[in-house]
Parts: structure tokens; sequence; C-alpha cells
């Protein structure tokens, strides 16, 4: 059973559940109907029966006349919807009620013991004696501590088979009105729960084979819309990464094919004897060059690469963040004075952090090697440590800084402010992009602004060592 149920298509089940829905609500609206009728029904007919036999006592109180009061009896009975007998010897009941009825006492002495008490007795049920399902009311007359008569109040009760056969067909025609409501909203239901879904089914498709540019238009608030919202969203992401991709595979692409293209260009040229000494050594440390700028791309992927997919450990310690900024600046020493360029210093010794030291100091060159490229000869670059609540750090240069509409821009991969200028001076186009990744590892923040009056700005904030 169970796995026919899996079997269904999430529409049956969804018919199924409905179906279900429909049979339950019947089934407790006839149980509700039973309960209404024992309920209701039978004591509504049992406090009228006893109300009225309370009042038929008061009036033999009031006259004090047997036999009057019995043609009053009578004549109440022709009237009355109820059977009504008065007897003045209760074991006589049953030869006073005009049914076939044996000479067995229909009053027990358990029964008058309670009559005697002035208590009522309630017979409800089917009774052998009457072949009728009934409910009777015996009140009592009862005068001093004598059990003057009793008066008998009966009347038959309509059975739930006979209440249901004279309104079959209201009870029919409400069921199919219900029914048929019912299956009209559950198909409107289905419909707008459905159509969201054989639309994701059908996009799924589509993205299977590369198209992600399909959404889903459903604007309603519950959990199917909020899916429909998640799944545009995955659409936009794969869109995007998948844009990524392609952009990412041209790139790289580009980036290898003028070092590729030198590098067999110069090599056949000495092969062939075009080129003699003393041109092949130029011609060799071109392919060198070339070479090396290969090597540092391929070294950069493979950072970027590990980075993105976290699965580089980094080796978190506290660290003396002044230390690892002094650290890395003296391997700069040649490449400063050489392009008479200053370093002005305003960094505070004692803020420690808890930073993986070598991908730390990474980050540093990488920022000081971009600051340099793109500093005039003869300016400085400035550094600054400073914390608040956080560990701030600040890069600025002298340089010509970013235009403002290509700051967002900065840290995508092989991003290039200048591209012919970057490209002759080596950069890979990747360094901020490592950059950032470092950061964001380390739970840490990096802006990118223009200074004015300088050049371009950067910012990187990290959480405080707490001891």
């Amino acid at each position: 059973m169970r796995r026919i149920f899996y079997s269904l298509s999430f529409l049956q089940k969804l018919w199924l559940t409905i179906c279900l829905i429909v049979i339950c609500t019947t089934i407790f609206f006839f149980l509700m109907f039973q309960y209404a009728y024992k309920q209701l029904y039978v004591s509504y007919v049992r406090s009228t029966l006893i109300q009225e036999g309370n009042s038929l006592v008061k009036h033999y109180h009031e006259i004090n006349d047997d036999k009057k009061f019995e043609q009053f009896v009578s004549n109440f009975d022709n009237v009355s919807n109820a059977n009504v007998i008065f007897v003045s010897n209760p074991r006589d009941l049953s030869a006073c009620i005009p049914y076939n009825l044996s000479h067995q006492s229909f009053i027990t002495e358990d029964d008058r013991e309670t009559l005697l008490k002035g208590k009522t007795i309630t017979k409800t049920g089917f009774e052998e004696k009457f072949k009728r399902q009934i409910i009777g009311v015996v009140v009592p007359v009862v005068k001093g501590e004598k059990l003057e008569g009793i008066v008998y109040l009966h009347l038959p009760l309509r059975s739930i088979t006979e209440l249901i056969q004279q309104s079959k067909w209201i009870l029919l025609i409400s069921t199919l009105i219900f029914a048929f409501v019912v299956l009209v909203i559950g198909r409107r239901i289905i419909k707008q729960m459905i159509k969201p879904l054989s639309r994701m089914e059908q996009i799924s498709y589509k993205m299977a084979n590369g198209d992600y540019t399909e959404r889903i238009k459903y604007n309603s608030g519950d959990e199917v819309g909020k899916l429909a919202s998640a799944f545009n969203s995955m659409s936009e992401s794969l869109q995007k990464e998948d844009e990524n991709r392609k952009e990412f595979l041209a790139n790289v692409s580009h980036e290898l094919r003028t070092p590729l293209s030198y590098v067999k260009g110069y090599s056949e040229a000495i092969l062939d004897g075009v080129v003699k000494p003393p041109q092949q050594l130029k011609y060799v440390g071109i392919i060198r060059k070339e070479a090396g700028r290969m090597q540092r791309l391929v070294r950069d992927l493979l950072d970027l690469a590990t980075l993105d997919a976290k699965q580089l450990p980094l080796n978190k310690e506290p660290n003396v963040i002044a230390q690892l900024i002094e650290d890395t600046l003296e391997t700069y020493t040649q490449s400063l004075n050489r392009n008479e360029i200053k370093i002005v210093r305003d960094i505070d010794e004692t803020i420690i952090a808890n930073v993986d030291p070598d991908r730390f100091q990474q980050v540093i060159h990488n920022l000081i090697d971009n600051s340099i490229r793109y500093t005039p000869n003869g300016k400085s670059i400035f550094i600054s440590l400073s914390q608040n609540k956080k560990v701030i750090l600040e890069i600025i240069d002298e340089g010509k800084g970013v235009p403002n509409e290509e700051i967002t821009s900065l840290g995508e991969r092989f991003y290039r402010v200048d591209k012919a200028r970057s490209r002759n001076e080596g950069g890979t186009g990747l360094g901020l992009a490592i950059v950032k990744q470092i950061i964001d590892q380390h739970n840490g923040e990096i802006r990118f602004s223009n200074y004015e009056g300088k050049g371009l700005r950067v910012i990187i904030s990290l959480p405080l060592f707490e001891q």
C-alpha cells in the first residue's frame, strides 16, 4: 500500500487527499447528526413530557377528584401529541395501555419505591412490550406518604432511519453540493499549487541543458511562493556563476594566449636558426619572462580555486599585525628605492589579531604590489593600523585612483584598471580577488574608495583578538 502511495504523482495525492476529506467530512456530519438526534431531540421530548406530566399532577391536586381527573386526562390525551394515561394503581398500568401487552406489571418494585419518593421515572429505548422505540415518563401522584396513582406519558420516537428516509433527498442534494463546492475549490487550489511546481520542472530541464534565463512568476507568500522565490534566486545564482565561468575561461584563454604565442614564436625562431647570437639571448630572456608570467598566473589560479573551495586550512593564531606588515615591507626595499617611493607609517604596534601569518602577509604583498604598480616615482604610500572595536588597516597610494563607476569591480577576477599597462608589468588581475577571499575567510571585510587628493584607498577590517 505504501509503495502504491509513493508511486502516485503529486497531483494524484492531492486529489486523493481531497476525496478523503469529503468522505471524512460526510461521515463526521452523519455522526454529528446522530449525536444531535440522541442528545437534543430525545432530551427535548423527555423534558416536554415531564413538564406536561407535572402540570397534570398539579391539576389533580387542585380538583382532588379521581373521576374528574380521569376525564380531564382523557380530554388532554385527545389534544396532546403524547399518549397520556392516569392510573390509580400503578400495577395495573399495562392493562390500561392500548397495546397488546402481557399481564406482567410494567412498574417494578424498584420503580414503585422511586415513585413513592416523588421522583419521575423515564423509560427510553426499545420496549418489547410495545415493539416500538419509545420514550415514556412516569410522574407520581403522591399524597402524604401514599402513592395515589401515576400519570404516564409516552411518545414513539422517530428513528434516525425514519428521519434520514424523510430527508434523504435533502441530505443527498446537500452532500452533492458540498462535494461539488469542495472539488471546485480543491481544483482551484491544486491548480494554483501545481502550476509553479510544473513550471519549476520545465525550467529545471532547461537549466540542465545550460539555459538559466527562465524565471517563475508566482507572487504568493505561502510555502510554494517561497519555494518559487528560492528557485528564482538559485536560477539567478547559477546564471551568474555560469557567466562568471564562461568569462573566467575566456580570461584565462586570453591571458595565456599572449605568453604562449611569444614562447612558441621565439622558440621556433631560435630552433629554425632565424635568430642568430647574440639575439638568441634576448629571445631566451623574453621566453623566460613569459614563462614566469604563466607560472604566476597558474599559481594565482590554484590559490584562488583552493580559497574558493575553502579547502585550504588556515593556521590562525594570535599575531602582532605590525610585525607582519614590517616583515612584508622589508622585501620591497629595493623596489621602493628604485622607484623612489616612500612608505609613510602610522602603525599601532600593540594590536594583535587571530590570523594565518602566511596568508595575511600574502594580502599585504598583493596590496603593496598593486600600490607600487600604480604609484608614480617620487610619491608615497601611506599605511595606517589602528583599532576601533575591530582591527583597521588602511593602505593609500598617490596614484591616479580608479574611476568611480569601476570601484565596485575591484576584486573581480582578471579585472584591471589599466589593462595594457598591468599586463606589461606582469599583473595577473587576480591579486585583489585572492585578497578578498583571504579576508573573507578571516571573517573580515575589505572596501575600496578613491582618497581625495591622493589615489586608491583600501580599508581592511578584522576581528580583534579576544583573550
